[in-house]
This record gives C-alpha cells, structure tokens and sequence, in this order.
C-alpha cells in the first residue's frame, strides 16, 4: 500500500477506502506451498531429481509486444517508481545509480527524452506514448485496483480515488471490470503491467484474488513493504504468513523473506503452466507519514529484501522512490537523498547487472537440498551451477547445502573466499536475517547441461 499519483493527477493514500470492509471480510488464504518446477514447463536432466526450468514466461517473452523490452541476456529490469523526467540530469542520476526503467512516469514527464537516453519506460495508458508516439515498452492497466475497486464485475463508473464513488451501485465492487474496461482502452499489441496490494496479497481469497489473473495483464507485481509498514504485522495482514492465526512477531515481520512471500503469492496466483512474470516492489526510503510505527529501510534490509525476491523467481526490481516521512521526505530517494541506501541501490544494481545473464538463464530444481535457515534458488548458465542463497529467519544461522552437481569449491560472489565442496557438500554462516551469499559452483557438472 502506498500513496502514489494517479493518472488524474490526484495524490490519495491507495487501499484506505476499502481497508474497513476489507478486513471485517477476511477469507483464509492458504500459504503459497507450490513449488516454483509446478508452474512452468520442466525438462528433467540426466541426474534424477533434478529438472530444468525456464524463467517465468521464457527468456524471449517481451519479444511478443510491439516495441517490447529486450530479450538480450544482459538486460535484466531495475525500475523505478512514478519518477519524473523532465531534463538530461533527470536520467544521468537514474543510471548513476543503475536503474535502467521507468515505470509509471509522472504527467509531466517527457518518455521520448527517457527513451532516447537508452532508458525504458512503462507509463500509463493516459500518457502520450499511449496514442502512438513515442513507443513505449509498455503500459500500466492500475496501480493497487483490487484494494480501491475490489474484487467484482459491477459497473465502474470512470472515477479513480477521490473523483466520486468507484462502483456502481456505490457499495458494490468493480475491479475485475476497471481492469477489463483499461485492458480494451490500451495500444493493441503492447506489453500491459499492473501492480497489485494488499487486497491480492492478504485480503482477498484465491479464487478473489485470480479474478485480477484472468488474461487482464502481461506482467505483474504487488507491493507489500515488509521493513517499514506500520500495519503489516497484523493478524489480517501479514497474518497470511502464518494463516491469519494471529499478529506477526516483530521478528517474524521485519523480514527479508518476507518479500519473497509475496514473490511466491502472486506466483501462486498465475496461470498454472503460463506464469506472468512477476516484479517485485521494495521500498527505498520511508513510505509512509511519521505514524509511531512507520520505518525507514535500512540498506542491508533493501538488499536482502531484493534479493529474497530474486530468490523466489522475481523477473524485474522496482524500486519505490517516494518518502512521506522520515528524515529525507521526498518523492526522488535515490536522487535527493544521499547515505546508505542510495550506496546500497547502487552497488547492488551493478551486482544485478553483472548477474544478469544468469538471473536470465534457466532454474536446476532440485539440484540443492539445504538444511538450516535459508532459501535458495540453483540456476545453471554455460555448465556452471549458481545458487544463491538468503536468510529465512531473524537471527540467520549456519546452512549446509549439498549440491547434487557436485563441484569442487563454492566461490562466494563478490566477497573474496571461496568455500571447499566436500562430497558434494558446503556450509556457510548466515550471520542475521539478513545475509545474501551468492555462490558460483566450480568443477561441477550442472547436471549435464
């Protein structure tokens, strides 16, 4: 949830008008159990118990919408959120620190100078680019329309947040219809995005929440800001992650891992066998008012926060820019406001770039069997097996992870050591909740591939 511009030009906090009936109506949701192999095509390798899988979509999925963005192995999304770009300055900031997208650019800004400058966009479908000129690589249906319109397929009468009742009768819900009616008024052949909130990820059944999963969008994402969100601990929230048995526990809350939660429940949510790549929403500053509980991230937590994303199969990063708080208000993080978490997106953006043909190429499921307290995700590009791994609880610990590619040493990416395989086995220190190492297996076989 988060406050945002819509295409109107109105600034409202998205989520509140419906956030009252919303939890009075909460459905028990079941925990995101499927396993990443069960929803994509697989193809098994020569090592029993062990499948290749593609990423979301495929490697070549944006070459199906006109003007899409690249396929090239290299290019690996890094967006930012409702930014504005008006001079050459704007976008010289931007990919000083890495970003290399923009997605749901300000009224006010100009698409062609982004476009020109080698930067991507996907603005809304109110924008100029929408009528033709100039192209862009996509367009955003809504932002958060399952909390604002919910989810039903009553009439919508045209008004967005703050313009007059939503649905009609008033007390109704349209969601499913304000996507539907969007999805008719956008460019035919373009890429359609639409970002999801807490209605999708935690009020809302599954069979509430597919309704927004019904061929509407191409690509999708949903926000949940685990690290700074005052309300999010709560039992009808976060609550999911333990089946709303009751609140979260601060250490069960503030959590990287969490992200990758979020990550698994829209996952959950796409078309068995045909997922929609998922992008995954962190915030960089303080998104909410000084309320008592709101927080400001902290650079490690945004890093271990993407990267549980990541983990978890998410295909692109957005990052959210704006600060209603804190001590850096402002809706430009990474432009105005210097310190850590600037250094941090900015490291780690480069890390992601470099990375990006692997984070591009194919999952090896079942390829790693872990004990302790990590998730992990094993790829494989050009015979060589990559697993990267992340805190699951607060207090980390020690993981032993046992590969069955076997290898001769785990070279930890980016930190200078490397790690003996001993029969086909390597342990690691996770030192809290939010330690990402990232490995490079040596001497192993993929698998054969």
């Amino acid at each position: 949830m988060k406050r945002k511009t819509l295409l109107t030009g109105a600034t409202v906090g998205a989520g509140l008008l419906l956030a009252t009936a919303a939890v009075s109506a909460v459905l028990p949701l079941n925990q995101p159990a499927a396993t990443p192999s069960s929803q994509a095509a697989t193809t098994a390798t020569t090592t029993p118990g062990v499948a290749l899988r593609p990423v979301d979509g495929g490697p070549d999925y944006y070459a199906r919408f006109a003007h899409g963005l690249p396929t090239d192995p290299s290019y690996f999304p890094l967006g930012v959120w409702s930014e504005s770009v008006v001079d050459p300055g704007n976008v010289a900031q931007d990919k000083q620190a890495g970003l290399n997208t923009y997605v749901a650019l300000t009224a006010n800004s100009d698409i062609q100078l982004a476009l020109d400058s080698g930067m991507y966009a996907i603005p809304g479908i109110g924008a100029p680019a929408a009528n033709g000129h100039p192209p862009a690589n996509g367009f955003l249906l809504t932002d958060e329309v399952d909390m604002w319109a919910g989810p039903g397929s009553g009439a919508w009468s045209g008004h967005y947040p703050g313009e007059g009742p939503i649905c009609t009768p008033a007390a109704s819900q349209c969601g499913y219809t304000v996507q539907s009616e969007r999805h008719k008024a956008a460019p035919p052949g373009t890429m359609l995005y639409a970002n999801y909130g807490k209605g999708v990820a935690f009020w809302e059944s599954d069979a509430e929440a597919q309704g927004f999963f019904n061929g509407v969008q191409d690509l999708v994402s949903a926000d949940t800001y685990w690290f700074t969100d005052p309300g999010i601990c709560s039992r009808t929230e976060g609550g999911a992650v333990v089946k709303y048995a009751r609140d979260l526990t601060p250490a069960e809350c503030r959590l990287a891992a969490n992200y990758g939660w979020t990550v698994d429940r829209i996952r959950k949510l796409s078309h068995s066998g045909n997922p929609t790549p998922v992008w995954a929403f962190v915030e960089a500053g303080h998104p909410f008012d000084n309320a008592p509980a709101a927080l400001t991230i902290t650079g490690p937590q945004l890093r271990a926060a993407v990267w549980s994303s990541l983990i978890h199969g998410a295909r692109g990063i957005i990052y959210f820019n704006h600060s209603f708080g804190g001590q850096c208000a402002t809706q430009h993080v990474l432009r105005d406001c210097p310190g850590e978490v600037q250094q941090t997106v900015t490291s780690l953006n480069k890390q992601i770039t470099g990375l990006a043909p692997v984070l591009n190429a194919p999952f090896l499921d079942g390829a790693t069997v872990t004990t302790g307290p990590v998730d992990t995700t094993t790829k494989v590009l050009d015979h060589t097996a990559y697993v990267f791994a992340g805190a699951n609880t607060s207090d980390g610990g020690t993981a032993t992870i046992h590969l069955a590619c076997g290898g001769s040493s785990a070279v930890v990416i980016d930190e200078n050591r490397s790690i003996p395989v001993v029969d086909g086995t390597f342990t690691d220190t996770f030192s809290d909740g939010n330690a990402v190492h990232l490995y490079r297996i040596q001497g192993s076989s993929a698998c054969g591939f």
